[in-house]
C-alpha cells in the first residue's frame, strides 16, 4: 500500500469507531518506512498525546506492544527509532509505540496530571492503538498486551496504567519517578510482574515514594522487585538493559493464555531477593518471615538484579 493510501485509510479510521465523548485521534502523516504517527485531541487530564509506532519489517503479526514513555512532559517519539529497542522488538515480534504526553498548563510543574491514566490519558493510548491497528494492517494491535517501560514520569504512567488495566499489561517498569495516584494496587495489578528502579543519589522524596509503593504492595504479594542503582541520580542508568532482560524472560511466561489472555505466574515459581544481603534464592524454598523481599521471575533476572544493586557487570 502506498503512503498516500495509508493516509486515506488513516483518515477514515479516525472518523469512525469512537463513541460519543471518547478522545478522538487526529491524523498525522506517516513517516517513510515502517513508522506511523498519530495524535489524540486534548483530554480531561492531558494536553498533548502524540505517538509514533514502528513494527519490524516482514513480521505478519505482532505478539505484543512495547510502550516507551519519556520523563515529565517530554517528547519520547524518537525512542521508536532507537536501534536497541528495535532489535529487541524484532527478536520478540513486538510493535513499538513511543509517546509524547504533556499536561495542560498549571502552577505545580513537578506534578504530572497526565500520569493519572484513569482520567483520560490511558484511554488515549488504547484509542491510538486502535488507530494504528487500522492504518498498519496489524489488527491485532487493538487488543495486544503491553510491555511498559518509562523513565521518571514515564514510569509513573506505567504504574498507573497497570493499576488501571492490569489485564492488558504483561509487565512494567517504574523508574525513579516521584508522583503516583494509586497506593495499594488491586490484586490483579499486584499479579503483573514489575521492576521498580531508584537511584541512590536521586531526590530522597523519589526514593522514599517508590520504596513505599513497593513495600505496601509487596507485603500484599505483589510480583515486584525493587532495584536501587548505586551512585545513580535521576538518570536512565541500567534500567534500560535490566528492563529488557526482565521483559525478555517474562514474555514467554505470560503469553499464550486461554483465548489470548495473559497467563498468571505463581509466586513460588520465581525467586526472592533479600534487600539487606542482596542475595537470592528460589521462592519455593524460602522460609516464611517478616523480612521484605523482592520477587524475580527467573534465575537470570535474579542474577541481573543482583548485579544492578551491587554495581557489578551483568
Amino acid at each position: 500500500m502506498t503512503c498516500s493510501r495509508l493516509g486515506a485509510v488513516g483518515l477514515l479510521a479516525i472518523a469512525v469507531g469512537f463513541g460519543p465523548g471518547a478522545p478522538r485521534p487526529t491524523h498525522a502523516q506517516a513517516a517513510a518506512g515502517p513508522f506511523f504517527d498519530e495524535a489524540i485531541a486534548p483530554g480531561e487530564n492531558f494536553d498533548k498525546a502524540e505517538f509514533r509506532m514502528w513494527t519490524p519489517p516482514a513480521i505478519p503479526s505482532v505478539d505484543a506492544v512495547l510502550v516507551l514513555v519519556p520523563g515529565s512532559n517530554g517528547d519520547g517519539r524518537s525512542m521508536a527509532e532507537d536501534k536497541f529497542w528495535q532489535d529487541f522488538a524484532a527478536a520478540h515480534k513486538l510493535a513499538i509505540v513511543a509517546c509524547r504526553l504533556t499536561d495542560k498548563p498549571h502552577d505545580q510543574s513537578f506534578l504530572e496530571y497526565y500520569v493519572n491514566v484513569a482520567q483520560g490519558s490511558g484511554q488515549a493510548l488504547l484509542d491510538v492503538l486502535g488507530a494504528f491497528a487500522r492504518r498498519s494492517n496489524h489488527p491485532e494491535l487493538s487488543t495486544a498486551p503491553l510491555l511498559l517501560w518509562g523513565m521518571s514520569a514515564g514510569g509513573e504512567f506505567d504504574y498507573e496504567f497497570a493499576a488501571w488495566k492490569p489485564e492488558r499489561v504483561i509487565a512494567f517498569v517504574v523508574n525513579k519517578g516521584g508522583i503516583y495516584y494509586t497506593a495499594l494496587a488491586s490484586r490483579a495489578a499486584r499479579s503483573v510482574p514489575a521492576m521498580l528502579f531508584t537511584g541512590e543519589k536521586d531526590l530522597e522524596t523519589r526514593i522514599a515514594t517508590i520504596t513505599g509503593l513497593f513495600a505496601v504492595n509487596r507485603r500484599a504479594g505483589a510480583l515486584w522487585a525493587l532495584a536501587q542503582e548505586p551512585g545513580a541520580a535521576h538518570v536512565v542508568g541500567r534500567s534500560r538493559d535490566m528492563g529488557a532482560m526482565f521483559f525478555e524472560d517474562v514474555l514467554p511466561l505470560r503469553l499464550g493464555g486461554p483465548g489470548g489472555t495473559l497467563r498468571p505466574i505463581a509466586e513460588k515459581d520465581g525467586f526472592v531477593g533479600d534487600l539487606k544481603s542482596l542475595s537470592f534464592q528460589p521462592a519455593a524454598t524460602a522460609s516464611p518471615n517478616n523480612v521484605l523481599t523482592v520477587w524475580l521471575p527467573t534465575e537470570r533476572v535474579a542474577h541481573g538484579w543482583q548485579a544492578v544493586v551491587t554495581g557489578k557487570p551483568f
